[in-house]
């Protein structure tokens, strides 16, 4: 049983990381070859996403750094992020339609799980994969849609990047797990992957530029990579090639699309998959991303419950409502051990594509 149970979560874990990465990698493909000034659709959910972050913004100003010794590490942070942990599912909520509430608060925990830790006061990577993974649970259950990929990036991911920067400068957060001079960066990734995809086949950028000051400052606002490169430039002292010898090493790569290609391999490579997110929460008996919520969010609300298997993974949404589904004789295998546990009998109806890429041949499970 034992063994049965560690194959099963290995499975899972497995399925939810392919569904992050293939997620990362569609955003990655929206965004090719396009500025951030590049006109998009503004859904409603961005709209709202973006008001999230404009209140994160607000408290920073709502609570400023404290007299300390230590230079690093301001305390005034906990403060800050006592205010979120106690408000996470309220603002959640005001993104989530009413119908999707009862997937609001194991959503909300990759919210409280994106902005830093308050015990150690840092910010690393494994913060912006729980930002990350908070945008994809949004997009599988419904929130966000296949029209949206290029406003996540640009609007709210490009936003989230603003309040976080102003949280590392106001409370001089430490970067977590860092690997200093040989890492891509102390506190960023993503922006990296998204950003030279955006500079795929541009005309005169070249990888060799981002280390050129002048075009770095009139182009940053354009490219999220350059705007990345600025913010390091700012923060740090010292020659280039000395304070970020990894990115000094990838202007001489010749073109983007190999840049891009790299970071990817390098994401992956050293995903922060485990680092906070995922393995993490599960371990404490939270979400495990996109897969299942539990049999039990919510009560008998359950028994509404809708079960969605992209590919290898589960994802509890609770959608309520009713309609005519006809019944089939198999289920993914991925719903075996669930099927056993729940002695349900189950129904589905394959799911229309909304998002391409890796949410393609998904079903709706729907437990009678």
């Amino acid at each position: 049983m034992g063994v049965c149970k560690e194959a099963a979560g290995s499975s899972r874990e497995h399925a939810a990381y392919a569904d992050y990465i293939g997620f990362i990698l569609t955003l990655n493909e929206g965004v090719k070859g396009k500025k951030l000034t590049f006109e998009y659709k503004v859904s409603e959910a961005i709209e709202k996403l973006v008001s999230l972050l404009n209140t994160l913004d607000r408290w920073i100003d709502e609570t400023p750094p404290v007299d300390q010794p230590s230079r690093f590490g301001n305390k005034a942070y906990r403060t800050w992020y006592a205010k979120l942990d106690e408000e996470a599912e309220n603002l959640v909520a005001t993104v989530v339609p009413t119908h999707l509430a009862a997937a609001v608060p194991e959503v909300a925990v990759y919210l409280k799980e994106s902005v830093g830790n308050s015990t150690r006061i840092d910010y690393g990577t494994g913060h912006e994969a729980a930002f990350a993974a908070f945008l994809c649970c949004l997009c599988k259950i419904g929130v966000l849609r296949v029209d949206d990929q290029i406003a996540i990036v640009f609007k709210v991911f490009n936003r989230y990047l603003e309040v976080m920067r102003k949280l590392q400068k106001t409370y001089r957060m430490e970067p977590a797990g860092s690997q200093g001079v040989w890492g891509l960066d102390d506190f960023q990734f993503l922006p990296f992957i998204w950003g030279s995809s955006q500079l795929i086949d541009h005309p005169h950028l070249e990888p060799r530029h981002f280390v050129d000051e002048k075009a770095v400052n009139e182009n940053h606002e354009d490219f999220m990579f350059l705007e990345c490169v600025r913010f390091i430039t700012e923060m740090k002292t010292g020659p280039f090639a000395e304070h970020s010898n990894q990115l000094w090493n990838i202007s001489a790569v010749p073109s983007w699309s190999k840049v891009n290609q790299g970071l990817i391999r390098m994401y992956k490579a050293e995903s922060p998959w485990g680092q906070g997110l995922g393995l993490g929460l599960a371990g404490r008996g939270r979400l495990e991303l996109l897969l299942c919520l539990g049999t039990r969010v919510g009560g008998a609300c359950c028994e509404k419950g809708w079960l969605e298997a992209p590919g290898a993974g589960v994802f509890l949404s609770h959608i309520s409502g009713s309609s005519s589904w006809g019944s089939v004789d198999r289920v993914p295998a991925c719903l075996g051990s669930f099927c056993g546990r729940a002695k349900s009998k189950l129904t589905f109806d394959p799911l229309l594509e909304f998002w391409r890429g890796p949410f393609t041949n998904s079903y709706h499970i729907r437990m009678t």
